[in-house]
């Protein structure tokens, strides 16, 4: 496996050794020992697993209190996936990374605690698949304004319809988010 660092310390694209021959592949997608050597050591107590249409938009949700590290990958399809550090005592609040994750490229992604993430399916029927760190606490969950201009963040939306939930479209802006201290 390869670990690559992205442009914002903390979140990391894992690279897994892929197998394959005219029968398929194989993949590891989980080895504790293996991130822990990758300088990722953490306990998952819940994996979640959504299919979207092309153009959902999830996100870009984080919680706190009891934040969650989550480490994503595609099972089919594509999405464009992004985090933002939402830590009022980082440099680098507010800045986002994106990174494409696809059944193609068999990328993972880690988000740690303290980062609102989201995604954009870019193919139908687009299996998502979540591992956390922490269980889900909808009274603790927050949804950061997708589209707020501070972000920057670059979707790539050329020639999607965009479909997102009530609570996406209404979510916060930067300025007013209840950050992580």
């Amino acid at each position: 496996m390869k670990f690559i660092e992205t442009a914002i310390p903390g979140p990391i694209v894992v690279e897994p050794a892929v197998f394959g021959d005219e029968r398929g592949f194989f993949v590891e997608s989980w080895n504790a020992a293996k991130f822990r050597d990758g300088g990722l050591d953490m306990t998952f107590v819940q994996d979640n697993h959504s299919r979207s249409a092309k153009g959902v938009l999830r996100g870009l949700h984080f919680q706190n209190p009891n934040p969650q590290g989550k480490l994503v990958r595609v099972t089919a399809g594509a999405v464009w996936d992004v985090a933002v550090d939402v830590r009022r005592s980082s440099p680098n609040f507010g800045k986002s990374v994106g990174v494409e994750l696809s059944v193609a490229n068999k990328r993972m992604f880690w988000v740690p605690p303290g980062f609102a993430h989201g995604f954009l399916t870019l193919e139908d029927d687009t299996d998502f698949l979540y591992k956390c760190t922490a269980l889900y606490e909808p009274a603790s969950e927050h949804s950061l304004l997708w589209n707020d201009p501070s972000l920057g963040i670059d979707w790539p939306l050329d020639g999607l319809e965009l479909n997102l939930s009530a609570r996406d479209i209404a979510g916060t802006p930067l300025a007013e988010i209840e950050g992580f201290a």
